[in-house]
């Protein structure tokens, strides 16, 4: 299945990185917008966590039909 996240909130709590909040921004909005494929659902969230490398929250998204 065909994806594109339209929003996202992830989990920038965790107190050992040292980015700014430019560098938070620039995650979401790298994220947004783009089209992701994947299985289902989790399958999405877990293709996310590993690109970007941090934990999600929230998010939601739009089917893309090809």
């Amino acid at each position: 299945m065909i994806f594109q996240v339209t929003e996202i909130e992830f989990d920038f709590d965790d107190p050992d990185e040292e980015f700014t909040q430019h560098h938070f921004d620039k995650i979401i909005d790298q994220t947004i917008g783009q089209i992701w494929e994947a299985d289902d659902e989790d399958d999405l969230i877990e293709e996310i966590t590993c690109a970007t490398g941090w934990c999600i929250n929230a998010i939601a998204y739009r089917h893309v039909l090809s």
